[in-house]
């Protein structure tokens, strides 16, 4: 291999990374939802928890925000939204994902 051609792939490997990463930042940021007096991260550890929890717990229960607040919520409700926000914010970056390795 020439140096030319060493140069044009590492160059696009860098452009596909920094791609990524900045999908990343992208999606992480929508995932971010205030409800209930907290801020909230939309992930599956905090699905998870929310999804065994309603199911041994009466509807409130104290739970602590991202900014380390304790927080009385309604366990079904706030479960309810942060599944919706997570499906539709991971519909749409894997769709945008898709594009970018389709062109890579």
């Amino acid at each position: 291999m020439d140096t030319k051609t060493l140069i044009s792939e590492a160059k696009a490997r860098f452009n596909h990374n920094s791609a990524k990463t900045y999908l990343k930042e992208k999606y992480d940021a929508k995932l971010l939802v205030a409800d209930q007096g907290g801020l909230w991260k939309a992930d599956q550890q905090i699905i998870a928890f929310l999804a065994a929890m309603s199911n041994d717990y009466d509807d409130k229960i104290v739970i602590i925000d991202t900014f380390d607040n304790p927080v009385l919520v309604d366990c079904v409700e706030l479960l309810a939204k942060l599944k919706d926000v997570y499906d539709n914010v991971m519909a749409e970056w894997y769709k945008e994902w898709k594009e970018l390795e389709s062109r890579r």
